[in-house]
């Protein structure tokens, strides 16, 4: 396996690979109307789905990951978080799929074992990209803690608050800046583009070996079961994408993933698809490989040199 410079892994929550029906599959409709620039050009016009998820194009890849970690029923946020960021059998460690937020019992295993503070603890530098509010979660959000804040949070990397946000040194977990401006009475923040964003993301994975940023947008709207909701979310991630890959140096490896099924099927809510798994750069045809949620971490951390 080629090494490469960089790794930056981005977390979509809720994104499965579906059905080849534009009816209830948002990515192939906003294909067929041109919303997903971004994906049609990596992808050389191709779009996995449940007939074809593995895509091999000139330099990315398409593929599906197993979201069941071997336990029956419907993943969820919580065990499928903690799979995807540390590489354990989280749904069998707690008895069942759990979400939508970090079992309590698994919080130290985050904490201790994710993919960040093992590439920390092997020499690597390592970021948070999301801005988070100072003393996140607080004592009346303790129960309500996601997967990749509670990493960051364990490897001394929750320091990325309104102020980086300001100058370009953060992005918002909602990818725009409207949530803290509208919600946290940050008014002053500017009004950013998803483009934009992409951008501000590049230049914080141009200073470390790793970086994770974690976005949510999907799994809510795919809750919601609105086919031009979940379009305007797929639009907004497409365009943060184009974003990071024009302005990202070439020898970084984009990586892609999610927990679970949900925004890819308007009909249902969470789903038993396989969850995306995307990679741009020089690891996309050895991430090709991958089929498990479980697997994510360990190859990370071989692109990245460190023994498992």
């Amino acid at each position: 396996m080629t090494v490469p410079g960089r790794v930056v892994l981005i977390f979509l929550d809720g994104v499965g690979i579906g059905l080849p029906d534009p009816t209830v599959n948002p990515f192939r409709q906003a294909q067929e109307i041109g919303l997903t620039p971004t994906l049609r050009n990596v992808l050389d016009g191709e779009i996995p789905t449940l007939e074809r998820p593995l895509i091999r194009a000139e330099h990315a890849s398409t593929f599906a990951l197993d979201a069941l970690l071997d336990t029956e029923g419907t993943p969820q946020s919580g065990t499928g978080q903690v799979a995807l960021l540390t590489g354990e059998s989280a749904a069998q460690i707690h008895g069942a799929h759990f979400g939508p937020w970090t079992p309590t019992a698994l919080r130290p295993l985050v904490e201790e074992r994710s993919v960040l503070k093992r590439a920390q603890a092997a020499d690597r530098t390592v970021a948070f990209a999301n801005a988070y509010p100072r003393g996140w979660p607080g004592p009346r959000g303790s129960r309500r803690v996601a997967g990749p804040p509670l990493a960051a949070r364990g490897a001394g990397l929750l320091d990325r608050h309104e102020e980086a946000l300001g100058s370009g040194l953060a992005v918002s977990s909602e990818i725009v800046n409207d949530g803290w401006r509208k919600h946290l009475g940050h008014d002053w923040l500017p009004e950013i583009t998803p483009h934009e964003a992409g951008a501000n993301l590049a230049q914080i994975v141009s200073t470390v070996d790793l970086t994770l940023y974690a976005h949510y947008t999907t799994d809510t709207v795919g809750h919601s079961g609105s086919m031009p909701e979940a379009l305007v979310a797929l639009e907004r991630v497409d365009a943060f994408l184009g974003g990071l890959l024009a302005t990202l140096d070439a020898d970084t490896t984009v990586l892609v993933a999610s927990d679970h099924g949900n925004i890819e099927d308007v009909r249902v809510g969470h789903t038993t698809n396989p969850a995306l798994g995307l990679a741009v750069g020089p690891g996309a045809a050895s991430a090709a490989e991958l089929t498990d949620l479980r697997q994510v971490t360990p190859f990370v951390l071989r692109l990245l040199g460190v023994a498992e």
